[in-house]
């Protein structure tokens, strides 16, 4: 049976061949459905429904979205009409299908795809060309007529599904793709080999006019609402762990320090990992401060959490580098990083894109950035909550890069299956303790980012050099008459990660030089902005 909607699409109706319950399809172009009573997976053929398996139960991630809520983008309006909930080794997603109004004979079928609190529209394309066989994660493709870098290649199994679906859903291979223009390409290999090509770019929820999201009686979101009551016991000492934020994978025990991993809903923790009592950061967990992000609008920014990072030298004659990231949240424009290295602060966001390249610069947004360092990193103490699996001591390759006045930097960080860039621009110390409200002596904040500006390869080692055999000789004159790492104990503590290898180098030669430049061409350079 069909009837008419108040648009000028027609909905097409029938009974659940398992249990009965209606099923509803708002779309011509729709062939699967989840039943909302018993979750049998369901194919449609012309008037005909078919089960041909089972949905798991949807698993709660506390979304904002449900189905039947609707919106505008670009000057169409579209509702919610179903949702397929994906997972890999990078984490839980999902993908919630968007029926457009009518504009045509063939609707457009599209997607907004949800991950960590960010949020990219989509719209599938037809793709008639030679698939990659072994796309390479970090290197650039050609695809549909456009050039993309690949960002990710996962295996992306099915987790569950829930109402109208252009097709059955299934596992596969995806292939994440972006590129110089802010866009993202998915191409889902599926199991049966069919492909699904789609390109779209990020979107802000509250760009969306969305209405019908998941509210209390009292307005406030479903989210929201669940975790003001959330508590999830330590695995390590017992205490709650309340979380703060819906995304937060990982978080660390206030009373114990110890990194957890949190549970999906409201399942037991079980994993954790000890760590020792650090001093604590400049600026508090909770503290808010005003600040714009890449020349946006300046926004309040609460830190929910902070690490302590350092690099890998690769020769025993390599300078070790330390530095620290405030992660830091707003509720409708997500994640940033705040960063505190010996070369001055930094404030960077992940690009939802990615720069294209040419040797060793790239450019970005029509700025070119030159490498300044290859290294890798580890971290070594967190605090807070973090939106992905935090994992103490797991190597990442990173990359900086920096324009040629030092003050906007990009970096790109790659671990796994994974490439992530970030870009951002690098502040003041005093911009830092305005923005936070900090009282901390100026010693702590007084590290400014001129050291970020680019030279040439060759001037910059001769400096290096120069500044070696320099400091070289005035610390062999000075050892034995002062504590050369007295800087160190005034800006970070006495406990502090470079306090302690500045002292534990002076033991072991008299000499210590101080950071701002490595000869072996590494350093942290901003530190790796997951």
């Amino acid at each position: 049976m069909a009837e008419q909607t108040p648009a000028t699409q027609r909905r097409w109706r029938a009974s659940c061949p398992n249990c009965g319950a209606p099923v509803e399809f708002a779309s011509a172009a729709s062939s699967s459905a989840v039943c909302g009573f018993c979750r049998s997976t369901l194919l449609r053929d012309g008037e005909t429904l078919s089960q041909i398996g089972q949905s798991a139960e949807i698993f709660e991630d506390y979304s904002p979205l449900q189905l039947g809520a609707t919106g505008r983008w670009m000057g169409a309006g579209f509702a919610v009409v179903g949702r397929v909930q994906r997972g890999s080794e990078l984490g839980n997603w999902n993908e919630w299908h968007l029926l457009f109004d009518a504009s045509g004979d063939t609707p457009r079928v599209a997607w907004l795809s949800e991950d960590n609190g960010q949020f990219v529209l989509s719209l599938e394309a037809p793709l008639n060309e030679t698939l990659p066989t072994e796309p390479q994660v970090g290197l650039p493709l050609t695809l549909a007529g456009q050039r993309w870098q690949v960002a990710a290649v996962v295996d992306a199994a099915l987790r569950a599904a829930e109402g109208e679906l252009p097709r059955p859903p299934k596992a596969g291979r995806v292939i994440e793709l972006r590129n110089d223009q802010d866009e993202v390409g998915s191409l889902e290999l599926r199991a049966d080999g069919s492909p699904v090509w789609s390109v779209g770019r990020a979107v802000q929820l509250a760009d969306l006019a969305l209405q019908g999201l998941r509210t209390t009686a009292e307005g406030e979101s479903i989210a929201e609402a669940k975790f003001k009551g959330r508590s999830i016991a330590c695995p390590s000492c017992g205490s709650p762990l309340e979380p703060k934020l819906s995304q937060s994978k990982s978080m660390v025990c206030a009373q114990c320090q110890a990194l957890v991993d949190l549970p999906e809903g409201d399942a037991k923790a079980l994993g954790f990992t000890a760590q020792s009592p650090e001093n604590p950061p400049l600026i508090p967990l909770g503290r808010t401060g005003t600040l714009a992000v890449n020349g946006e609008k300046a926004q309040a920014w609460q830190v929910v959490g902070y690490l302590e990072r350092c690099d890998i030298p690769e020769d025993a004659e390599d300078e070790q580098s330390f530095w620290r990231e405030y992660l830091l949240f707003n509720r409708l424009a997500g994640f940033a990083f705040l960063v505190d290295t010996n070369e001055g602060w930094s404030l960077v966001r992940t690009l939802t894109g990615a720069p294209s390249s040419s040797r060793d610069s790239f450019n970005w947004k029509g700025r070119a950035y030159e490498k300044r360092w290859t290294y890798q990193a580890k971290t070594t103490h967190v605090l807070g909550e973090f939106y992905w699996p935090v994992r103490l001591h797991d190597l990442v390759r990173v990359t900086d890069y920096a324009s040629a006045d030092g003050q906007h930097l990009l970096s790109r960080e790659e671990q796994g299956p994974e490439v992530t860039w970030s870009g951002g621009q690098t502040l003041t110390a005093d911009a830092v303790r305005k923005a936070f409200g900090l009282t901390a002596p100026a010693a702590q904040f007084g590290r400014d980012a001129s050291a970020f500006k680019n030279t040439s390869g060759t001037l910059l080692r001769n400096i290096v050099i120069g500044l070696f055999l320099i400091v070289l000789l005035f610390s062999m004159l000075r050892s034995c008459r002062s504590d050369d790492c007295q800087q160190y104990k005034n800006s970070f503590g006495e406990n502090s990660n470079e306090y302690r290898q500045c002292r534990a180098n002076t033991r072991g030669s008299g000499v210590y030089i101080p950071s701002g430049g490595s000869y072996g061409g590494y350093s942290s350079g901003g530190g790796s902005h997951k």
